[in-house]
């Protein structure tokens, strides 16, 4: 299969979603693309002090500056676009903001009104210093993944939505996993970008750190997965997802996914589905900053064991789930 490269420069970003947009770039299912991205805000250069304003990709920002639109031979509406994580490498330098928005989460904190927060980072091989001296172990991903909505006209790259993906923000879709994304236009019309070299579930400063990335992925188109909706298989676990406003629904889809996940899994009805859950499966946080909240939920591969009956013996031996079944 090919393997192709794609820089990040003016004529491959984009900084909304739209399915009219032409791809930059088109390629076979089982091909590889290594993709360079900005940091979130689209920055040419690192700051040099907080908050000091640098060259930008775009002058005004309407949304994450973003990598793509790369399509997919054969990626009609019905497929589900395999988004493999093949390696994800942070840049040397990023940033975290606290403190510019009004949302109800800032209010309660007592920082809506200000003043802004900035954190300065330098990224090495495993770790990333801020301008305070404070170090911390980075686990890099990207914040955005995915296709445009099937509505025509361009569309906001701020919330996650559950039909295409885009602003998920899971810090569990580091190197090694992957994601799985219900195409919704032809070609499928893949964006990437809003690197993150470490964030804790929630994102509760509203960013994390945000640096530019240079990401490969392997990318396959699939008739069908074991989860109609956006789902993924990490290094820990398999992942379901849930985005809404209210973060009560957000969390009753992602667990609905998760129990349509466990019943084939262990050839359950749905209310034993749901008794094994909550024994063995986690629900996190995934963002609190976008508007449409996200809840996701993980499964582990090792919660969960079988000791089936051998016809023969009638003896029991215990027998580990395949993490890529």
């Amino acid at each position: 299969m090919a393997r192709h490269e794609l820089p990040a420069t003016r004529d491959t970003v984009v900084n909304v979603l739209d399915r009219d947009t032409p791809p930059i770039l088109t390629v076979d299912a089982g091909d590889s693309v290594v993709v360079d991205s900005l940091d979130a805000a689209g920055h040419l250069e690192p700051m040099r002090t907080p908050g000091d304003p640098r060259p930008q990709m775009f002058e005004d920002r309407i949304g994450h500056c973003l990598t793509g639109p790369i399509a997919v031979r054969g990626a009609e509406p019905g497929l589900v676009l395999e988004v493999h994580f093949e390696s994800v490498v942070a840049g040397t330098w990023g940033w975290t903001l606290a403190g510019v928005k009004d949302t109800p989460l800032t209010r309660r904190l007592g920082v809506a009104d200000g003043p802004a927060s900035w954190l300065l980072w330098d990224i090495g091989d495993g770790t990333a210093t801020n301008n305070r001296g404070q170090t911390v172990d980075i686990a890099p991903f990207l914040g955005v993944v995915g296709v445009p909505p099937v509505e025509p006209g361009p569309h906001s790259t701020i919330p996650p939505r559950a039909k295409s993906g885009g602003n998920i923000d899971c810090r569990e879709l580091v190197a090694g996993s992957t994601l799985y994304l219900p195409v919704t236009v032809p070609g499928a019309m893949l964006h990437l970008g809003d690197g993150h070299a470490a964030q804790g579930n929630g994102e509760v400063a509203g960013t994390a750190i945000e640096c530019p990335m240079t990401t490969e992925v392997t990318l396959n188109l699939r008739e069908r997965t074991p989860v109609s909706g956006i789902h993924a298989e990490t290094p820990e676990g398999r992942v379901t997802f849930g985005f809404d406003a209210d973060l009560n629904v957000a969390t009753g889809d992602a667990l609905d996914s998760m129990l349509a996940w466990l019943r084939p899994l262990f050839d359950l009805d749905r209310t034993a589905a749901l008794a094994l859950a909550g024994v063995a499966v986690d629900l996190r946080i995934t963002q609190v900053a976008n508007d449409t909240w996200g809840v996701h939920a993980v499964l582990p591969y090792d919660a969960v064991r079988r000791r089936p009956v051998t016809p023969t013996t009638g003896s029991a031996t215990e027998l580990d789930l395949d993490p890529t079944s």
